[in-house]
């Protein structure tokens, strides 16, 4: 298979090399694309200066936006699968082979490295609970279990790439992923551990962790309802 690492950043300058050469050094045989999605800091610099493979957006779009540029990247350049890989370090390369294994054998479109998969982590705090509803409601309305529906390190299928390339709403978010699993082919998972994050802060204090949850359950419901 012909596999893209997309690596969406936004002010990742801490620790976005150490990640690629991580990846690079653990999966010579795939290739990656680094989005800088606008970063304030000196993400650009590094992309240069280490000579990454990437592309650095003007100003701040946005996940899914710097998602969707490298799944039309993906698209001009005929790749069989991409990857959705996280920029600070918290994602572990050595899993993407086995992802890949299972996305041919099972002819899926979605394969989700889970936390929680076999158990041995447990969603916690608030963010634990948002997670356990939004597991509950994927369920309820599509029929799939998804552990770790939140997972940022998910493998897409070639028609995912088509998908993603050219739909204009269509988000690497639960609620997409959902809709994937209800319309679609099979979404899976594969046990796996995460880091900590290795540099830099993260989005996600108590407030945002709060809207995020709601507004994704929200789309969640009203997605099963219009679509």
């Amino acid at each position: 298979m012909k596999i893209l690492a997309v690596v969406p950043a936004y002010n990742e300058e801490a620790c976005l090399a150490d990640t690629v050469s991580n990846l690079v050094s653990t999966c010579p045989e795939i290739d990656y694309l680094v989005v800088n999605d606008g970063s304030r800091d000196a993400t650009a610099a590094i992309i240069s200066s280490k000579g990454l493979h990437g592309v650095s957006l003007p100003i701040n779009t946005g996940l899914t936006s710097a998602f969707k540029l490298g799944m039309k990247y993906a698209k001009h350049n005929e790749y069989d699968a991409v990857v959705q890989f996280d920029a600070d370090g918290q994602h572990l390369p050595e899993y993407i082979p086995l992802m890949a294994q299972k996305l041919e054998q099972e002819d899926a479109d979605i394969v989700i490295a889970s936390r929680y998969l076999d158990g041995t982590a447990k969603p916690t705090g608030a963010r634990g609970a948002g997670q356990k509803l939004i597991t509950l409601l994927i369920k309820l309305t599509t029929g799939t279990t998804i552990t770790d529906p939140t997972g940022g390190m998910r493998m897409y299928s070639k028609r995912m790439i088509d998908l993603f390339a050219t739909s204009f709403d269509c988000a690497p978010e639960p609620d997409t992923v959902a809709l994937i699993a209800r319309k679609y082919g099979p979404v899976i998972e594969i046990p796996a551990t995460m880091r900590e994050r290795q540099g830099g802060t993260s989005y996600f204090d108590l407030t945002n962790v709060l809207k995020y949850m709601a507004r994704t359950c929200l789309a969640i419901l009203m997605q099963r309802i219009l679509r």
